[in-house]
């Protein structure tokens, strides 16, 4: 975006910005006291224990979501693998992400934690794939061919509902089955197959004819409440993966957070990246039905803003199509190539579309508020968020603070003020 580039709006955007209050919206905490501990007893039970033989070679998948205690769980089943006499490896099972890149792939691990130094295991990336079984319509389902050549595959993945589809299997170890563990061709030819709207009914059957044509021994499923604490850790076989990840995907929709409002006019989120998100910001919490996808019903947010993006995303800005406007500072953060790899592999371009980017977060905010037709300023009804799994405390304007007072699972922090925005460019 061009610094001298001005846009000529009829009565301009002087004007003030509803008052917001602090708000917190009540969760249960259900964070397990000791991830690490919990793998390991994992490893102990009879039908997980008897797979892991010694001298086995067994590929470890991880992915590139920013799933909480990764490093401590990765580490905690390198360790309990080996104490069994097997030889474990961690192998990058994330599909396009990364730029679609084998050094991509391994910086993306590097950041959360998952190197030889830090988790006991070495990294073997690459971004060959074998194609292990056919789909009856011809789509080829891939493997990474170090993890298909090992003697045994584990994946560790968080379990809870997807961005963009729905079924009763969503995210989690079926779908880095098929997506993560394909590496850029199997995600490519997969999603080229299909489109989202039928990945409820088609991945479950996919990622069972890939189970049955591999080594897969089991996966390590992780559901998160709804401050992102870790608060189930399940070793889940390969024989009962089809019949139990629907079970705790269930628990995870029950224990996910989520706005308490059923209408917004403009949400204001901080930050976006895909260790959040795959969508980058999570349709929801965030809602989609003012754009159409089905499934995301609540709430419905009228204008969606987007600030800044993490350092953790290293640029990938995938799904800032779902805002109507950006700041100039989260545009000039975009990597392209590297988001446009995963927005191209998925085959929703409209996900890598760029939204209007205005030089401040006010100026962003207001743009926002002053394209809301019929609604005058001061009655907007406004909330602002720091990202989509941070809503234990969030910002909202005076309008909406009768019904938080109503509200059994809300409460007012504090009296309504004059919202502070960075001015930074």
């Amino acid at each position: 975006m061009p610094d001298d580039v001005q846009i000529n709006i009829a009565g301009g955007l002087e004007f003030p910005l509803p008052r917001m209050a602090r708000v917190r919206q009540v969760f249960e905490d259900q964070a397990l006291a000791d991830v690490g501990g919990a793998v390991s007893e994992q490893l102990q039970r009879p039908e997980i224990a008897d797979k892991i033989k010694p001298g086995a070679s067994i590929a470890v998948g991880v992915g590139s979501r920013g799933v909480n205690n990764i490093q401590t769980a990765v580490k905690a089943l390198v360790a309990g693998l080996k104490a069994k006499g097997a030889e474990p490896f961690i192998f990058p099972a994330m599909g396009s992400h990364g730029g679609g890149t084998e050094e991509g792939q391994r910086g993306i691990l590097a950041g959360y934690g998952i190197t030889e130094d830090q988790v006991g295991a070495p990294v073997r990336a690459t971004m060959d794939t074998d194609i292990v079984a056919e789909m009856s319509d011809g789509t080829r389902l891939h493997v990474d061919r170090y993890a298909n050549a090992a003697d045994g595959i584990v994946l560790v993945n968080r379990i809870k509902p997807h961005t963009s589809f729905r079924g009763p299997i969503e995210s989690g170890i079926c779908k880095m089955i098929i997506i993560g563990m394909g590496k850029i061709a199997g995600a490519t030819s997969f999603h080229g197959g299909y489109g989202m709207d039928q990945f409820g009914e088609i991945l479950p059957p996919a990622a069972d004819m890939v189970r049955k044509n591999t080594k897969f021994l089991f996966g390590l499923g992780m559901v998160e409440d709804a401050f992102d604490h870790t608060a189930i850790v399940e070793a889940i076989s390969s024989e009962t993966l089809m019949q139990r990840e629907p079970e705790l995907q269930a628990q995870s929709k029950e224990m996910i957070a989520k706005l308490f409002f059923d209408e917004i006019d403009v949400l204001v989120i901080d930050e976006i990246g895909k260790e959040i998100s795959g969508a980058g910001a999570d349709p929801n919490v965030t809602g989609g039905a003012a754009r159409g996808v089905k499934g995301f019903e609540k709430p419905y947010v009228k204008k969606m803003v987007m600030l800044d993006v993490t350092d953790a995303t290293h640029g990938n800005a995938c799904g800032i199509g779902s805002a109507d406007v950006i700041t100039k500072r989260l545009f000039n953060r975009i990597d392209f190539p590297i988001t446009y790899a995963n927005i191209v592999t998925s085959t929703y371009l409209e996900g890598g579309r760029v939204p209007i980017a205005m030089p401040t977060e006010q100026d962003a905010v207001r743009l926002a508020v002053k394209t809301l037709p019929g609604i005058a300023p001061q009655d907007a009804r406004i909330v602002r968020i720091q990202n989509t799994l941070t809503l234990g405390e969030i910002r909202v304007s005076e309008s909406m603070l009768d019904e938080v007072r109503n509200h059994p699972r809300m409460e007012i922090l504090e009296e309504p003020a004059d919202m502070a925005y960075d001015t930074a460019a």
